[in-house]
């Protein structure tokens, strides 16, 4: 790998959300020219702001040599590689000229991940899939953790991008469906996480102690690690600001629960994981961050807190 020139030229980028705006600002603030494709005229100004070469017109992207993705689910990420024809959407498969890099950083399923990266090779194209851990504060802070899986000299030409928009990379092999296989596992396990601390927080709080202290004693001894210290102070102090909502949580959840069946592998906290989403959504929380399972477990304990949603 010796030798090999990061690609110079126009970046493509779909998906200009709040983590793929982030990212976006970044590669452009980096000196990267940024070629940012929406679909709606009135986010150009925006995006502008950003740095970025806003455009309508998915075409400006086919001449770059590395496309960039970070779309919600499946189904948005199968439309632009494969495109619409009932809605004139051309895709990237297609469109995209021989050798270039569909870098795709949603989480996704491993069928669609397959899926894709074989449409690309068909088209003579390669197909990286490389997932993040972290939230959008993260993403603007360049701290996100990559899981990235593809052609070895594939992943090789992104590795400057990527190493401009996170903190580390984790090269999990050829096949890009492991990457995404390893993102929707390592969800579930911050998941599971977030659902005990709102069970062991809400026991706290109906006994009547502050609950700080104990998240203060837990991840100072036992529980160390980034998602409770994270999550446990936000828990402790009944913020559930949007940041990862539920409806995205919960797509994640059935994509790992498909997986693990897949397997023949049970996943029974998971599921338990699942049914809390699927409640809070009824409830009307689905704008809430997944924190917000803390909340359903204090209002299933017969704590019916109000939600202190803070705007940042």
């Amino acid at each position: 790998m010796a030798g090999v020139q990061p690609d110079v030229g126009e970046i493509g980028f779909v998906g200009l959300g709040h983590m793929g705006s982030a990212m976006a600002a970044n590669l452009a603030a980096s000196g990267r020219r940024v070629i940012a494709y929406v679909r709606r005229s009135d986010q150009i100004g925006r995006l502008e702001a950003l740095g970025l070469r806003p455009t309508t017109d998915i075409g400006d992207l086919l001449d770059c040599k590395i496309v960039i993705s970070m779309l919600p689910d499946d189904d948005a990420v199968r439309e632009i590689v494969l495109g619409r024809g009932d809605i004139g959407l051309d895709g990237l498969a297609a469109g995209l000229m021989p050798g270039a890099i569909h870098l795709s950083m949603s989480t996704i399923s491993t069928a669609a991940a397959s899926l894709l990266a074989s449409e690309h090779a068909r088209n003579g194209q390669g197909y990286v899939a490389a997932p993040v851990f972290g939230n959008p504060d993260a993403a603007k802070a360049r701290q996100l953790f990559i899981i990235a899986a593809g052609r070895s000299a594939d992943v090789v030409r992104c590795q400057p991008i990527l190493d401009n928009l996170g903190q580390r990379t984790f090269v999990v092999g050829a096949d890009p469906q492991d990457a995404n296989l390893v993102k929707l596992l390592g969800n579930m396990m911050s998941a599971t996480a977030l659902e005990m601390l709102g069970e062991v927080v809400a026991v706290v709080r109906k006994r009547g102690l502050d609950p700080q202290p104990f998240v203060d004693i837990m991840t100072a001894t036992m529980f160390g690690g980034r998602a409770h210290k994270i999550y446990g102070d936000k828990i402790a102090r009944q913020t559930y600001a949007p940041g990862f909502v539920l409806p995205l949580v919960l797509k994640d959840v059935r994509l790992a629960l498909a997986e693990a069946e897949k397997a023949g592998v049970p996943m029974p906290s998971v599921g338990v994981v699942r049914d809390r989403l699927i409640t809070g959504i009824a409830r009307g929380y689905g704008d809430l961050d997944w924190t917000a399972l803390a909340l359903i477990a204090e209002e299933e304990a017969g704590l019916y807190t109000i939600s202190s949603v803070n705007p940042d």
